[in-house]
């Protein structure tokens, strides 16, 4: 990289940034120009439809269900029951990130995936956290087909009243990581809007003493950014002193798309490193271990794989 080897001082920021993140996931790539389609996982088993209502079976032990709002230990989960409620609800939150869980009592992967809402809605202060039982009620039902939802447990995110992103069939990791994604105002990780803000980002950090910039690009829908971003997080937290994280979403407005193309960036996630005012290196992938070396690298660490 021309820098001198620092290894002795990264090595503990080193051990820290890779602690559970595994070394060997493959770069997924998203290509720019043809925007990617919301991301599908496989089916989760047992989802509940809308539709076919069933009437509940009784084995002689109760199945686990998303608890009631009052539950102390859930208050931060709210349950609405019809849209009045969450119509409001989605106007009283503003611009913050409101996570809407769509459920069914005889869903098992509803009952499975609420425990890990239950824990988001306790660790992400600047997110708000509804849950609806698409199943209670007319009111409920009614609900669900104005939002357009159809198979349980459903996903929307919503931002000043606005649904900015969907998903159906995920797991907890996919999950947690779309909250990270789409409601983080509270992490170390600058927030850019347009060329402006990128330009105003690099000329804070020229000069001898400046930090190494690495600039995070992804798209609003994008499953490998959302995927590698609680990493962007991790290291950012890790390593504040030396390095400062930035994220763009090149279709967020056309300032954005234009620094894209500008940029010849032509597929996501792609990370631009830069200091000193100079592009130094990009890496293109969501590979986690991948990521945490480029890093180390562009700091004047060697490493070897």
């Amino acid at each position: 990289m021309g820098m001198a080897s620092t290894t002795a001082t990264f090595l503990p920021i080193l051990a820290r940034a890779t602690a559970s993140l595994s070394s060997s996931a493959a770069a997924a790539k998203v290509v720019v120009w043809f925007l990617p389609a919301q991301a599908t996982t496989g089916r989760v088993r047992r989802r509940a439809s809308l539709s076919t209502p069933r009437a509940a079976v009784s084995s002689g032990t109760e199945k686990s269900q998303p608890p009631a709002s009052d539950n102390k230990d859930h208050q931060r989960v709210v349950k609405v029951s019809s849209i009045d409620e969450f119509d409001g609800a989605l106007r009283a939150a503003k611009n913050r990130l409101v996570v809407v869980e769509f459920a069914a009592r005889e869903c098992e992967s509803s009952s499975q995936i609420y425990p890990t809402m239950v824990q988001l809605s306790r660790t992400c202060g600047d997110v708000d956290f509804l849950l609806v039982m698409g199943d209670e009620s007319e009111a409920t039902r009614e609900l669900c087909r104005r939002e357009g939802i159809t198979q349980m447990p459903h996903f929307n995110f919503y931002k000043g009243a606005e649904k900015v992103h969907e998903e159906e069939a995920i797991g907890p990791e996919r999950l947690a990581g779309d909250v990270l994604y789409y409601g983080d105002s509270h992490s170390a990780v600058v927030q850019l809007h347009s060329r402006e803000d990128v330009e105003a980002l690099i000329d804070e950090h020229r000069g001898g003493e400046g930090k190494l910039v690495v600039l995070d690009v992804g798209l609003k829908h994008c499953g490998p950014c959302v995927k590698v971003y609680p990493t962007v997080i991790k290291l950012s937290r890790s390593m504040a002193e030396t390095t400062v994280f930035a994220r763009m979403n090149g279709d967020e407005n056309d300032s954005c798309m234009q620094f894209l193309r500008d940029m010849k960036i032509v597929e996501v996630p792609t990370f631009v490193f830069i200091r000193d005012g100079k592009i130094v290196g990009r890496y293109v992938g969501s590979g986690k271990g991948e990521l945490v070396g480029e890093v180390l690298g562009y700091n004047g660490v060697r490493v070897t794989y």
